[in-house]
């Protein structure tokens, strides 16, 4: 099966190889695989696949093994939900991770995301992709997902500095290990030349060795992972999926430059444009405040931000996101919750510097078109009519409106820019962020 989709990221054709052999044991099934088990009416690896799906990913190799029955009934070939899904089993006898990849070589892309049936990850698939190719070209075979950690969800097993990932081993901890493998990675296929097949293996073993060797790269991720290895936390990720999929949230979605920090003033273009690094970025005057007191409220904090100069050529699609983590994580730091910082890295024109010339192209997420809001709306329970987006541009209040929220401009209402609004007025007009803590209060 293919797809023609000229307003689909091509990362989305990306293949996504799920470890499904699982069995269990320690949570008492034995009617159904462990990916298979029930959170709130419905299969655990339902979530995780609303994740996948909310990026455009559509090609599928399920590695399944005890039960595969189950699974197979179950999502079939995917062509009920617009996927196509592949199946390699095991055998006779359970291989183990590694093992179960290298049965499957020859259904493997060149290059594919791996990940585990039996966790539940929200991250940027998209950065991971993208990630991909730029420590592709600088020699890596492999990026692995980590998460600063310090021992809190599990055993912190990666060492993970100044963006590089230097070492990954469960085997043999070191108290520099801050950071721990999230589950997923994105690979290349070259990697399982030296794993003999049929032979039970553990994926740790191949990554470890990846990393010793040097060619193993780390993207940091600011949200924590589920799993369900128990039943307390298979309790524990059925009350937050409740809470984030069957509740009703409101929620605050920010424009950043210009409303979160300070525009940056560039010596070698003397414009001012976004900063594109943490030392460049300075937050406004009582943003952190009010982004306190609008979180206290119970509202969902996202930020959705036009980023496009690495498609112009002024830095690099890497810089872009090691800031948009920083920022996500900095906010965390200081007791803000940030659900997802999603950031368009596409410009429609570009420029002939630049170095990611796969990001000048038409897409649908950036603003004003409202792409960037609606993918999260797609794995977010949203109280829409008591939901805001504030910008301080016009494309931000178009955005906020085509996705169906309220809208709070910040700034002066200028005729330049209620002509751009083609007749779609904010819902308020604000001099300064902190007034948004008093309209939201007036909204509960």
């Amino acid at each position: 099966m293919t797809r023609q989709d000229g307003n689909r990221d091509p990362a989305a054709d990306t293949q996504v190889v799920v470890l499904m052999g699982g069995m269990g044991t320690r949570l008492g099934l034995t009617d159904r695989p462990k990916a298979m088990a029930d959170i709130n009416g419905r299969p655990f690896f339902d979530y995780e696949l609303m994740m996948l799906k909310r990026w455009g990913f559509w090609r599928f190799l399920f590695l399944v093994g005890h039960q595969a029955d189950q699974i197979e009934d179950y999502y079939g070939d995917g062509s009920g939900q617009g996927l196509e899904i592949r199946y390699s089993r095991d055998g006779r006898s359970q291989l183990g991770t590694g093992g179960a990849l290298k049965q499957a070589e020859a259904m493997l892309d060149e290059r594919f995301i791996l990940l585990y049936g039996d966790s539940f990850m929200d991250m940027d698939y998209r950065e991971l992709v993208y990630r991909y190719r730029l420590e592709r070209k600088a020699g890596k075979s492999g990026v692995m997902a980590v998460l600063k950690n310090e021992n809190q969800y599990d055993t912190s097993n990666v060492i993970f500095r100044d963006g590089a990932l230097l070492l990954y081993d469960k085997a043999e901890r070191s108290a520099d290990m801050q950071y721990i493998d999230y589950g997923v990675s994105m690979l290349s296929k070259e990697v399982l030349a030296g794993l003999e097949p049929g032979k039970k293996c553990d994926l740790s073993e191949l990554l470890t060795a990846l990393s010793k060797a040097g060619k193993l790269a780390g993207q940091e991720v600011c949200k924590r992972f589920y799993e369900i290895g128990s039943p307390a936390s298979r309790e524990e990720f059925a009350a937050y999926a409740k809470q984030r999929f069957c509740r009703a949230n409101r929620a605050l979605f920010l424009d950043r430059d210009g409303v979160i920090n300070e525009f940056c003033f560039h010596e070698e273009t003397e414009q001012l444009d976004s900063p594109f690094t943490k030392e460049e970025f300075r937050y406004r005057e009582d943003v952190i405040s009010t982004l306190k007191a609008v979180s206290d409220m119970g509202y969902l904090l996202f930020i959705v931000t036009n980023q496009p100069a690495a498609a112009k050529g002024k830095v690099s699609l890497k810089a872009l996101y090691d800031l948009n983590t920083w920022v996500a994580r900095d906010l965390q730091e200081k007791g803000i919750r940030v659900e997802a910082s999603s950031l368009c890295p596409h410009h429609p024109a570009g420029d002939r510097r630049t170095r990611a010339p796969f990001l000048i192209r038409r897409c649908g997420c950036r603003k004003p078109k409202a792409g960037l809001i609606i993918d999260i709306l797609k794995i977010y329970n949203i109280d829409m009519e008591h939901s805001w987006m504030a910008g301080d541009s016009y494309t931000d209040v178009l955005a906020g409106k085509r996705a169906g929220l309220k809208t709070a401009l910040l700034g002066e209402y200028k005729c330049d820019v209620c002509h751009r609004l083609e007749g779609n007025r904010p819902d308020r007009v604000l001099q300064d962020i902190r007034e948004l803590e008093g309209i939201l209060r007036e909204d509960i």
